[in-house]
């Protein structure tokens, strides 16, 4: 036994309770805390080959800044809150958004901390419990609405945000958000040309910002190519299983459309599973063009017709934004649009 506590206490990573700090890297580097201090904060009279090498021990050491003492000194947590919604998304959406948001804090004092919220919820409370506690420099939310409360809350407070999407407040903040019109003008651009007339439309909750812009496309889209809607009476909030039950009513009755858009990965699959309930095939009576985050709709439906939403370039863009923010840059600056990719 003794041997073994003799040989394993260093090869062991939990082996030693106490956290790594400056004092243990400069112990192991044989340099001065304050230069360790500087080092890992990129200080440019630092040398490279000095900072690459503090860096390495720190990595080695599962070095972490104590957040606790970096508020205390300078009155920052080091951290981005990402207030983020829960539900039914089956595709990944909030994992590619994690991940794009992360990349750019890899080479920041920044953490990302998610604030899961559901959309049954009242939206307020998430962001003000970040606002009661301080427990971030900045703040990204999501599912933005025309007039969002949050973006008063947050603006009257003084608190550094990012929206992914847009509001119609004429305020100007930091927001990236995705061309849903130009979206839904080119679905029923590429149902038309596939001879479908009769187009119904899975949009996003009327509540939502991104739902006019899906719906002023699409009528735009309507018109310009001659083609009709048909009324679905549902939207990409409710349960998969309750999008499958209303599709496939439609699908059934005398009025079938023989086009469908679908503003979300998730809902598509519901939507094509309540197509085939009705007895009826994507590619074949009708024709189903959906929106998504990763590619995956098309190894379970080749026949789809999809759209790429690269969710991880939001990630990125939002995180860049509220820092920018945070560092005092104009908000008119920070603001951006990604435009679809076909697939």
């Amino acid at each position: 036994m003794a041997d073994q506590q003799g040989s394993g206490l260093i090869d062991r990573p939990g082996a030693n309770k106490e956290r790594p700090t400056l004092k243990t890297i400069a112990f192991m580097t044989g340099l001065g805390i304050t230069t360790v201090s500087r080092a890992l904060k990129d200080a440019p009279d630092i040398g490279a080959e000095t900072k690459e090498r503090v860096r390495m021990v720190a990595r080695q050491l599962g070095y972490q800044p104590n957040r606790a003492g970096v508020r205390l000194r300078t009155g920052k947590t080091n951290v981005i809150a990402l207030v983020l919604g829960i539900d039914e998304e089956i595709l990944g959406f909030a994992n590619q958004m994690v991940v794009g948001i992360s990349e750019v804090l890899a080479g920041t004092p920044y953490h990302i901390v998610v604030t899961p919220h559901a959309h049954t919820k009242d939206p307020m409370l998430p962001v003000r419990y970040l606002l009661e506690t301080g427990s971030a420099d900045g703040v990204i939310i999501s599912r933005t609405e025309p007039d969002d409360a949050r973006v008063s809350l947050l603006l009257e407070q003084n608190m550094p945000f990012a929206t992914h999407g847009r509001t119609d407040m004429g305020i100007q903040h930091p927001f990236h958000d995705f061309d849903n019109e130009a979206f839904a003008y080119g679905a029923v651009e590429r149902l038309v040309q596939r001879g479908r007339k009769r187009i119904a439309l899975l949009p996003p909750p009327t509540k939502l910002t991104y739902y006019k812009h899906t719906f002023d496309g699409f009528m735009r889209g309507l018109k310009a190519f001659g083609a009709e809607e048909v009324p679905l009476h549902i939207n990409i909030d409710a349960t998969l299983d309750q999008i499958r039950a209303s599709v496939q009513e439609l699908m059934s009755g005398p009025d079938a459309p023989d086009g469908m858009i679908s503003s979300s990965g998730s809902s598509a699959i519901a939507a094509n599973a309540g197509i085939e309930a009705a007895g009826k095939r994507v590619g074949r009576e009708v024709d189903l063009v959906a929106k998504q985050g990763t590619p995956i709709l098309n190894w379970i439906r080749p026949e789809i017709i999809s759209v790429y939403e690269d969710v991880r370039q939001s990630g990125r863009e939002l995180a860049k934004a509220v820092i920018a923010r945070i560092d005092g840059v104009d908000p008119e600056l920070l603001q951006s649009v990604s435009k679809p990719r076909w697939e």
